[in-house]
């Protein structure tokens, strides 16, 4: 029904707000956009602030409650990825689902220390630096963020750290998007038989491989390789910047971070994709409706 329905939901939605504002009720307006495609993801609108004279754009995607009520330290039976892998394969729609599992994907984040998450916060503003500069397509605004989790995991884990280290690796990690394979066990893993074999076809597919910690079917890095060429392009001309140096004039260098997850199961999918993978070429870019697939944000 999410798949099928989702544009009535939409509307239904559409048509509550739009009798919010009729009745005159808050003191903000709504500004809701009209949709793209015929069936929409997602409703896109705007809450504006007369008196405030500012505003704040808001997109909302239906999604069905596949994990029912959650509890901390919760983490589905694998039954819940075993029929979520099933029904994308058969649709032919990995991904779509995503928005199920919104909930997973915030408590992946929850416990973080707070400098990490402003971290994310830096890098989400020089992605939207990046994206009012260059335009589209780019990368997944939500790939970044997850990039800048691994980054933090793999070079530091520590409560307090450099910014400026934690943010050239970030970049330097986007430079090196051909190499990406990273993937999360929080939340499922390779135990199951099926989840295991789909798991390791997904670490098998081309670079850059990004999978969402709480949706085995969703590589939040696309498949538009032209946009990671595009936004590494920029990442190298800001590893210039002087906010990468020291008061002495010295780099604050990186921490020492792999594009890939060490693991036997990366090495198997490394081994398969360097006989399979090309070089990417700048050419067009992915569908809209692809490129705008992955709105969800973990902060």
């Amino acid at each position: 029904d999410q798949l099928r329905r989702r544009g009535e939901f939409i509307q239904e939605i559409r048509r509550q707000l739009e009798a919010c504002q009729r009745q005159a009720t808050f003191t903000v307006t709504f500004e809701v956009q009209n949709p793209r495609w015929e069936n929409p993801r997602a409703l896109s609108f705007v809450l504006r602030s007369p008196q405030l004279q500012q505003e704040v754009e808001f997109d909302v995607l239906p999604a069905f409650d596949a994990l029912g009520h959650l509890t901390p330290g919760y983490r589905p039976k694998p039954e819940i990825y075993v029929r979520l892998i099933q029904e994308c394969k058969s649709l032919g729609k990995e991904g779509e689902f995503s928005t199920c599992f919104t909930e997973l994907q915030r408590a992946f984040l929850r416990d973080r220390p707070t400098k990490l998450k402003s971290l994310i916060r830096l890098i989400k503003y020089w992605y939207q630096t990046c994206k009012s500069e260059l335009g589209k397509p780019l990368p997944p605004q939500y790939a970044l963020e997850l990039l800048t989790v691994y980054a933090w995991e793999q070079g530091s884990k520590k409560t307090y750290f450099s910014t400026a280290q934690g943010f050239q690796t970030v970049l330097e990690l986007v430079i090196k998007h051909q190499k990406l394979c990273i993937f999360w066990e929080a939340y499922y893993d390779f135990k199951d038989p099926v989840v295991g074999r789909y798991l390791l076809e997904q670490l098998k597919k081309p670079r850059p491989v990004i999978l969402d910690p709480a949706d085995p079917t969703g590589n939040v890095a696309g498949r538009d390789q032209n946009s990671w060429l595009r936004l590494a392009q920029e990442a190298r001309s800001w590893l210039d910047y002087t906010c990468f140096m020291n008061w002495d004039g010295s780099p604050v260098g990186s921490w020492n971070v792999s594009p890939q997850v060490h693991s036997d199961w990366t090495y198997e999918a490394y081994d398969f994709c360097q006989g399979s993978s090309k070089r990417p070429t700048i050419r067009g870019g992915a569908p809209p409706q692809e490129e705008e697939n992955w709105t969800c944000a973990i902060l």
